[in-house]
């Protein structure tokens, strides 16, 4: 990071790994179950022991380091160096067979080649054009092999509804603060994003907007996409989409 000055991001901002950099904060946090949420979603898939498995926008690797160390054949994806730099150094300490591989979501593609698809912690939806989140669907579908499944992970509308606040904040072991603000723009589709991430003399701001999904909207554009939807829960590990849901997850197949 550089000096005290806030700067604000003038690329997309997916593309900022300043971002990322922040966000890894969120997941790296000890108090994410990953080893209980990665059980959970190998359950939830049905996937079979040594099935091949997509990690789509797999971060520092957590999740397809814990499935290598289950058994299954990873292939990680992310757009971001520093991550994959991370996941790499995460699968040698665990001596943990992983493929990683730096590519945009919007891109990647490997024909019938996997056998489930992850789609996890909300990296769906991030785009201006909707049309290149159906781009990603429409690739997730044509990677998988004929019956794959696969689980995609966002905060969906009705649970925001429920729990939205426009202001936030957390604070970390080492001192740094990350700022929320937000906003639901009208018609519910979208929110808009301020964060400000303060470490030491440090300060970098960020916005950003991101689409929100509800359930139906959500089983629609992975119909379009090509897939049949098994199932809408409220969490990885298949509870309700109810008022209770923290999450909404949608887990789809490839007829």
């Amino acid at each position: 990071m550089s000096s005290a000055a806030s700067v604000s991001t003038k690329m997309p901002w997916y593309e900022d790994d300043r971002f990322w950099e922040a966000v890894d904060y969120i997941l790296s946090s000890p108090k994410r179950p990953v080893v209980e949420e990665a059980a959970q979603v190998a359950k939830l898939l049905g996937i079979a022991p040594g099935a091949s498995v997509l990690d789509l926008c797999c971060g520092p690797g957590r999740y397809s380091v814990e499935l290598a160390k289950m058994g299954y054949q990873v292939k990680g994806v992310d757009r971001t160096r520093p991550y994959l730099d991370k996941a790499r150094d995460l699968a040698a300490t665990y001596n943990a067979s992983v493929e990683f591989v730096e590519d945009d979501m919007r891109h990647f593609v490997r024909p019938a080649a996997f056998d489930a698809a992850l789609s996890l912690f909300t990296s769906f939806g991030y785009f201006e054009d909707p049309e290149d989140d159906r781009r990603v669907l429409r690739n997730l579908c044509a990677s998988l092999r004929p019956g794959g499944r696969l689980a995609v992970d966002v905060t969906g509308k009705e649970t925001l509804a429920r729990i939205y606040t426009p202001r936030d904040w957390m604070e970390f072991a080492d001192g740094a603060l990350l700022l929320f603000d937000r906003e639901v723009e009208p018609g519910w589709n979208t929110v808009w994003n301020r964060w400000l991430f303060l470490k030491g003399s440090d300060k970098f701001e960020f916005k950003f907007t991101h689409r929100i999904y509800s359930s139906d909207s959500l089983a629609r554009e992975l119909t379009a996409a090509g897939f049949a939807v098994d199932g809408i829960y409220g969490g990885l590990d298949g509870s309700p989409y109810n008022r209770e849901a923290k999450r909404l997850v949608a887990v789809a197949a490839k007829p």
